[in-house]
């Protein structure tokens, strides 16, 4: 029988937002998003190392749906390891994921596959889930060689894993040539290497695994094709719908790019700020007409007619201005 996936919507705010700016952006987060929301697919945030005590602060205060987590782990639980960061002390901060082996730790710091599998352990020993990362170059992607060496990679970074663990992890898919180029995998090509990871967890660890385990795609994900992609991944597995989830700086189709600091707000909520702003117009006017009646008249009626057209007039300009906040 297939399993049923959540989708996992990530954030990934790479060395951006400092704590202050977190609580902002969190915040706003949670204004815009709904219970359906929350129902529909798992919100994570990955933000630096010095937000997450914030984070953790504003979920827990104001009960958040909103999950977070680390951008990386070290593979050493403690111990002289200056600057790194322990799977213990994340989860001590209450966090729900941790990366590893980022294409940017990758390239920058020149980690390696075997230091990805370490860390990827180091995680789940503390309770955390890894978002273990991969992916191929452009050279690698001309060849035609993708699929076998995107396997070969996933083989290197999976060693040593039990079913439980491999059914507990994610699986991020990350073609190193469409990260922040603005190049995207085609949905077929996405699919193509995802079905091949999905067999390969299958065949190595039992269908059980391969059903469960979460596969995601990231790579120039925004809102103009998030749907299509996903809508291929349900073409080509009608069955359990959501076989690809993105991983990108994305919440959800139609919603604002979160690395550049936008808020979440959909399409049918836009209009909002339009309609508060008209409604703001007309009780402005009505509030002055009914004002300049009891100047006029002392008409004690057109006063607290005023008085009402002024509380319309205070109410319509907060939502207004609530909307415009909201939007950054």
């Amino acid at each position: 029988m297939a399993v049923e996936r959540k989708p996992l919507m990530a954030g990934n705010w790479k060395m951006n937002l400092n704590h202050l700016e977190a609580v902002a952006h969190v915040q706003r987060m949670a204004f815009a998003l709904t219970d359906e929301d929350y129902e529909a697919c798992e919100v994570l945030v990955l933000t630096p190392f010095t937000d997450l005590r914030s984070v953790q602060v504003l979920v827990d205060a104001d009960k958040i749906k909103i999950k977070y987590g680390s951008q990386d782990v070290s593979a050493h639980d403690s111990g002289a390891y200056t600057g790194e960061v322990s799977g213990s002390m994340l989860s001590k901060l209450g966090c729900s994921y941790a990366v590893v082996g980022h294409s940017e730790r990758r390239e920058y710091h020149h980690e390696d596959n075997a230091t990805v599998n370490a860390k990827a352990l180091a995680a789940l020993r503390h309770g955390l889930t890894p978002i273990i990362a991969f992916g191929e170059s452009r050279e690698i992607r001309e060849s035609g060689e993708q699929v076998p060496f995107v396997l070969n990679q996933l083989e290197e970074c999976l060693v040593d894993f039990t079913e439980e663990q491999i059914t507990n992890s994610v699986l991020a898919y990350e073609p190193i040539w469409a990260i922040g180029t603005g190049l995207t995998a085609s949905p077929e090509d996405a699919q193509e290497v995802c079905g091949a990871i999905r067999g390969y967890v299958t065949d190595t660890f039992g269908a059980a695994a391969g059903e469960a385990v979460r596969i995601q795609y990231g790579g120039s994900v925004k809102a103009s094709n998030v749907v299509e992609i996903m809508a291929e991944s349900a073409r080509r597995n009608h069955s359990v719908p959501g076989l690809v989830q993105l991983y990108s700086t994305l919440v959800a189709a139609g919603l604002y790019d979160l690395y550049k600091n936008r808020a979440l707000l959909s399409a049918a909520d836009l209009p909002l700020f339009g309609v508060g702003s008209v409604a703001a117009f007309v009780s402005a006017f009505l509030c002055v007409r009914w004002l300049l009646r009891y100047i006029v008249s002392h008409d004690f009626a057109a006063f607290a007619w005023y008085r009402i057209a002024f509380g319309l007039v205070v109410l319509a300009t907060a939502w207004g201005g609530l909307i415009d906040w909201a939007k950054g």
